[in-house]
């Protein structure tokens, strides 16, 4: 999207030349000639996805990066702490996945671990091994991994998880414990991991190593002296013969070979066995079973295939000769719903790219007694046993907590959800919210008397001359409005659209929307949107979105805190059209609000820490006081604190969106004709001629125009 972006000022576009015009119209973040194609790809998904892409919108990163930073805005996870070019893509990406699962990983990068470092400590954690008594800063990735395993297989890592230890000699110490051999032969670090290796292969054959378990023997002198151990072993285990022709039984003997290994994975759970093809080796289905006795592996043995191991020698081939049955963890709870949850929040679109409002479910009815869910308890799960006999324990299934909400009851069983009222249903956020409704079956006029009611109302017919509703819930009126007053603490839907001589008014707490609105007058805290809008006055903390190629956005005034996303804006006959956006008087009595707020927050907070010290001063003097009311005060002062910060974060959020930065804050994708006015913070523009598929915005107190 950047990279087909141009810009430049209004006022000067007519005196530039073509190649001068060209530099001028040139994105600003594009002058850096260190975004590629990739990076500006990333930055057109993050605007595509909503996100505030000013995080990542800086060349130091690389597209790698930023597609790390765009992922955690996306999951909304706080991306701003690992948003720093010196994080390796890696690196961002380990903080990411445990910012998912509460891990709190930057103590270990201040400590110096990064990458797949990173990596092995989150596993770790997530599996909750106790890895911080182990971590040393001068542990690389592969060394922690061995301690991770280690402890994963419930061995004694503190036999190895030493630095003295590089991770091969560690490895090797792991793979002798893991075969119950005694480790502690060749668990000194002055040996070398091939030495180590040698050694553990003798103890693994049952021969007596110490014959070669010196640091003056080499890995090789070592190898030499097994073999040799291994034939010896093997010679001396055959019966004598009382007749040596030629000396040719001792030659025999002495080729022949006994080597395999039997490797034990999966914390316990499968034991395979490998016989590699060396000239002479003849192991038989005997040798197989002493070692798995010898291993005390004594459940799930695969006699079929040690048989067919050794009939058809299959060798140079990993072989599962033992498996134990996994443990199965239960099933979580879940719930199950009588009632649809997920209607279309979002309304079809039309063969013209308009909206089709007329079709849309809004909301769906209960039944005052309905069951409208049901909470299907976590299960038990299924233990296991390994190779070795033992029970591995299973976990049960997670609880999920109660359903939270309002206009329900749960049963005596406590799992059955019934509706106590009759009204509309919504599931949000995982909230259950049951409101009043009222189902008018007729058209509202000024002979059906002033509607006000505790919940929303949902009109079948139209809205006649002298409507009046006033909901605290939702307003959907099925057909038209014509002249009528509707005042919600929530949305207003007008399926049709609304057409009137400037006598209609709209006030709504959320959003409004329509198929089309016509001389209305509209206030609303949330967005507007319609596929034509023509000579109304709106004011919204939203935005106004007018959708589809036939999309027209004409006549009156719209004033918009967020912006504006028009088809087409004004016509050929100069039409004036006035859009305001940003910090707008909506804006400024918004502002006002937070700060009387934040004001009457402060005051509460300054009598409850005044509460607070007197209950620390009398504590002081030992004066007995119940434990109820310093826990009451403590968490009210802790709950302003935190409304206080929230109410902050919405200041400042919306500060944001009406700063100079704004990405689109007038957007027209088809024709914007003349006589249409534009003004942005306060600053003005007029449009003299008609352009097409342009961006209005703002930069150094100047409306800007950029082409899409």
């Amino acid at each position: 999207m950047f990279a087909t972006l141009t810009e430049s000022k209004v006022t000067d576009m007519s005196s530039l030349d073509s190649d001068k015009k060209q530099q001028e119209l040139r994105f600003p973040m594009m002058e850096n000639a260190e975004y590629q194609k990739a990076q500006n790809n990333e930055i057109k998904l993050g605007i595509e996805e909503g996100l505030d892409v000013s995080l990542y919108s800086n060349p130091e990163f690389n597209w790698l990066q930023m597609e790390q930073i765009r992922m955690g805005l996306k999951d909304k996870v706080d991306a701003s702490v690992y948003a720093d070019p010196s994080y390796n893509y890696e690196t961002m990406r380990q903080i990411r996945l445990s910012l998912y699962s509460a891990i709190d990983l930057i103590s270990y990068l201040k400590r110096g671990f990064k990458d797949d470092a990173l990596e092995e400590i989150r596993l770790a954690l997530l599996d909750k091994q106790p890895i911080d008594k182990w971590l040393k800063e001068d542990m690389c990735a592969p060394q922690i991994h061995e301690i991770r395993f280690g402890m994963c297989e419930q061995l004694d890592v503190s036999v190895y998880a030493d630095t003295k230890y590089n991770w091969m000699q560690m490895q090797e110490i792991r793979l002798g414990m893991e075969k119950k051999l005694d480790v502690s032969v060749y668990a000194n670090h002055l040996f070398s991991y091939a030495q180590m290796r040698e050694i553990r292969l003798g103890l693994e054959a049952g021969l007596d190593v110490s014959s070669y378990c010196g640091l003056v023997y080499s890995a090789t002198d070592m190898k030499q002296k097994r073999q040799s151990l291994i034939a010896s072993k093997t010679s001396s285990a055959k019966a004598p013969r009382t007749k040596d022709l030629n000396g040719m039984d001792s030659l025999i003997d002495s080729l022949r070979k006994k080597e395999f290994v039997i490797s034990i994975e999966e914390n316990g759970n499968k034991a395979y066995a490998y016989i590699p093809w060396i000239p002479g080796n003849m192991v038989t289905k005997e040798d197989i079973y002493d070692d798995l006795e010898r291993r005390e592996i004594v459940f799930g043995i695969k006699h079929q295939a040690i048989c067919e191991m050794i009939d058809k020698r299959r060798m140079n081939e990993k072989v599962l000769i033992a498996e134990g049955i996994p443990a199965r963890k239960g099933k979580d709870g879940w719930f199950e719903f009588f009632v649809r949850i997920d209607l279309p929040r979002i309304p079809a679109p039309l063969p013209d790219g308009g909206v089709d409002y007329v079709n849309i479910e809004a909301f769906e009815m209960v039944d005052k007694d309905e069951k409208i869910a049901f909470y299907h308890r976590a299960e038990k799960g299924t233990d296991g046993k390994n190779i070795y006999g033992k029970t591995i324990h299973a976990n049960s299934g997670i609880e999920k907590k109660p359903l939270r909400g309002e206009g329900f009851v749960i049963a005596p069983d406590g799992v059955t959800y019934i509706s106590r009222i009759n009204g509309k249903f919504e599931y949000k956020n995982g909230r259950i919210m049951i409101t009043n409704m009222l189902v008018v079956y007729e058209d509202v006029t000024s002979v059906t008397g002033k509607l006000e009611v505790d919940g929303s109302v949902y009109v079948v017919g139209s809205i006649y001359s002298g409507g009046f509703i006033k909901a605290t819930g939702d307003i959907i009126i099925e057909h038209n409005v014509e002249t009528a007053r509707l005042i919600a603490g929530g949305n207003v839907m007008i399926k049709k659209g609304s057409c009137s001589k400037r006598d209609c008014f709209i006030d709504a707490g959320g959003e409004v929307s329509g198929s089309f609105f016509e001389a209305a007058n509209i206030n609303a805290g949330g967005n507007v949107k319609a596929n034509y809008i023509m000579n109304s006055n709106i004011n919204t903390m939203g935005r106004v979105i007018v959708s589809g190629r036939k999309g027209m956005l004409l006549g009156g005034r719209i004033c918009a805190v967020k912006g504006v996303d028009t088809y087409n804006l004004g016509n050929t006959s100069h039409l004036k059209t006035v859009l305001e956006v940003g910090r707008i008087e909506l804006y400024d009595k918004q502002q006002a609000a937070y700060a009387e707020k934040r004001e009457m927050l402060l005051n509460e907070l300054a009598v409850l820490e005044q509460s607070w010290n007197k209950l620390l001063k009398m504590i002081a003097i030992e004066k007995t006081l119940p434990e109820r009311t310093v826990r009451k005060v403590h968490a009210t002062i802790v709950a302003k604190g935190h409304e206080l910060a929230e109410l902050d974060a919405e200041s400042s959020k919306l500060a944001n969106l009406t700063d100079q930065n704004m990405n689109m804050p007038v957007c027209v994708r088809g024709k914007a004709y003349g006589g249409s006015v534009i003004v942005i913070n306060s600053i003005k523009y007029m449009l003299t001629s008609e352009i097409s598929r342009v961006i209005f915005k703002l930069k150094n107190k100047h409306v800007t125009i950029v082409t899409l």
